[in-house]
């Protein structure tokens, strides 16, 4: 029991040593692939052919980040990694009756693409909130969202914006417009289960949800001399 009790505190104060070095080191090393890329391909009982090419976030559209935020995480560049009103809000909810809804920022959801495993449990998600500790405390805001982009399953077997951008709209990611941009992040919830082209009705209307957010939004530039930039949607 105590030989068990040892190896088990051992592997703990490793993990402990191990998980910054992992996350600094993607501070500059593009994330070449993630657990869930081996896990559907695994879980596929037919050929499964993953699409994946990493963009840097200079050479995706801005449109398509302005999408992204809007539709997943509108508080993005404003938390240190947990929304906390949308927690509170979900939580609330939840009190009242209704499903219980996922409140994860796009810090946590890189977090679990990049470092973890899709299916839900505790175990999972106490490793999500240390890994989203991580990242925000060596990333910066640009660098998440560029690992974000560049890394969630955007399709079946598509994963980032520009596999999303070539399958979709036969396009590269830079020049993803209004319509298209909204159209990928419309189906994140869901994107082996929801078409971004032809769009189906599910994803018509929150593509049409997804403008009115943008253009509540207004802008999406974290330099300050462009912040000005997507006024006028």
């Amino acid at each position: 029991m105590k030989k068990i009790l040892l190896i088990l505190v051992k592997s703990c104060i490793a993990f402990l040593i191990l998980a910054p070095i992992w996350v600094i080191s993607y501070k500059w090393i593009d994330v070449p692939a993630t657990p869930l890329m081996g896990i559907r391909k695994l879980q596929s009982k037919q050929k499964h052919t993953i699409q994946h090419q990493w963009k840097p976030l200079s050479e995706i559209s801005k449109t398509l980040q302005l999408a992204v935020i809007c539709s997943e995480d509108q508080r993005f560049t404003e938390h240190e990694g947990f929304d906390k009103e949308a927690i509170e809000k979900a939580l609330a909810e939840h009190k009242s009756g209704k499903r219980l809804r996922g409140a994860s920022t796009i810090s946590q959801q890189t977090a679990k693409n990049v470092f973890l495993w899709p299916h839900r449990s505790w175990v999972r998600k106490g490793l999500e909130v240390y890994f989203t500790f991580l990242i925000e405390s060596f990333w910066s805001k640009e660098r998440i969202l560029e690992v974000y982009l560049n890394s969630i399953e955007m399709g079946n077997g598509i994963y980032g914006a520009e596999a999303a951008a070539q399958f979709w709209f036969n396009i590269s990611a830079s020049n993803l417009n209004q319509d298209e941009a909204a159209a990928i992040a419309a189906i994140l919830p869901n994107p082996r289960r929801f078409l971004a082209n032809p769009a189906s009705e599910y994803t018509q209307k929150r593509k049409e949800w997804i403008f009115i957010q943008m253009h509540n939004y207004g802008t999406l530039v974290f330099d300050k001399e462009q912040r000005n930039e997507y006024r006028g949607y």
